[in-house]
C-alpha cells in the first residue's frame, strides 16, 4: 500500500471520530504536550537513541514513543484543519 493510500484511509478512518469532538476538545487535541514526566523520558531514550546506547527494550520503548507522536500529531494537524473550517 503506498503512502499516499495509507494516508487517505487513515483521514477517511478518522474524519468521522474527529467530527465527534466539541470545539474546546479540538482545542485541547491541538494543545497538548505530554506531562513533563513523560516528555523527560523520551528525551532520555533520544539521547540515548543519538548515541548508540539504548538497550532493546528501550529502543522498543521508544520505537511506541515514536508511534504514538506520529499518531498524536497526525490528530493535531486533522484537528487543527477542523478547526479552521468553523
Amino acid at each position: 500500500m503506498s503512502e499516499a493510500t495509507q494516508s487517505t484511509a487513515f483521514e477517511r478512518a478518522t474524519e468521522p471520530i474527529l467530527r465527534l469532538l466539541t470545539k474546546e476538545q479540538a482545542e485541547a487535541l491541538v494543545a497538548y504536550r505530554g506531562d513533563e514526566a513523560l516528555r523527560e523520558r523520551i528525551d532520555v531514550l533520544a539521547d540515548k537513541c543519538t548515541e548508540g546506547d539504548l538497550t532493546p527494550d528501550e529502543r522498543s520503548e521508544y520505537e511506541g514513543y515514536i508511534r504514538a507522536n506520529n499518531f498524536i500529531a497526525t490528530l493535531q494537524a486533522r484537528a487543527r484543519r477542523l478547526l479552521s473550517k468553523s
